[in-house]
């Protein structure tokens, strides 16, 4: 059978062991830090985990120039702790959710709040304001053998020095095991899908020409600067 067309690419991730990681789906976990849940108007202590999806080409590798997009005026980063899966499985119980992570790495959940915002008013899905292109940008995935599994530590974020987020991953109000758990209930996981576990307060928006640089301890920091708009 002939194509119509050459498909693209796969979205290939950098991991610290120089290996590629082909990355299959994105997910990502809203208000999962109880202040950052307040300061979206939401209470923490009542919402179940909830999570929304972008797509593997939203991923862009650290040290990108991130375009700002198109129909925003208010373009925001979120820092995360990024889970890698390397193992599939479905309904995977929290005791065992684990040993299907291949890695973590530090990441960026980049969102058009003013239309993610619109749209949460409004009822409707979120796609506009979340699954934006070059939107995921990622560092190095840092294997499990090489970093264990990640239950404590400082995440901070900085735009051009300044802290603008800082906070532990102890304030992680549903931690890796339960996400992975929680996700497995509505899709089988699969090798290559992207983990993002929730940003904490101090969410903002940034300008054109300006640096962001996401920390996480015991992993390569994210950074990236925001662009001009893409240009075809």
């Amino acid at each position: 059978m002939t194509l119509v067309f050459e498909p693209q690419a796969p979205t290939i991730a950098a991991t610290s062991a120089g290996d590629g990681f082909p990355v299959r789906r994105v997910f990502c976990i809203g208000r999962n830090y109880a202040a950052h849940a307040r300061e979206m108007g939401r209470d923490p202590d009542r919402e179940a985990p909830f999570f929304f999806t972008k797509w593997a080409e939203t991923v862009v590798p650290t040290g990108a120039t991130v375009a700002y997009p198109s129909e925003t005026a208010n373009f925001h980063y979120e820092a995360e702790l990024v889970v890698a899966i390397g193992k599939g499985g479905r309904d995977i119980a929290a005791g065992e959710a684990l040993d299907h992570v291949y890695g973590y790495a530090t990441g960026l959940d980049m969102t058009r709040r003013d239309l993610q915002l619109e749209a949460r008013e409004k009822g409707r899905p979120w796609d506009t304001g979340k699954n934006v292109e070059q939107s995921s940008p990622l560092g190095l995935i840092h294997p499990v053998d090489e970093v264990g599994h990640p239950e404590a530590g400082r995440i901070m974020l900085t735009v051009n020095g300044e802290v603008r987020q800082d906070a532990d991953l102890t304030e992680l109000i549903w931690p890796v095991a339960d996400v992975i758990a929680y996700v497995s209930r509505f899709y089988r996981l699969e090798p290559g899908d992207l983990i993002y576990t929730g940003t904490p307060a101090g969410v903002g928006a940034v300008v054109e020409g300006e640096a962001v640089v996401v920390s996480v301890a015991g992993l390569s920091d994210c950074a990236i600067t925001v662009g001009p708009p893409l240009r075809d």
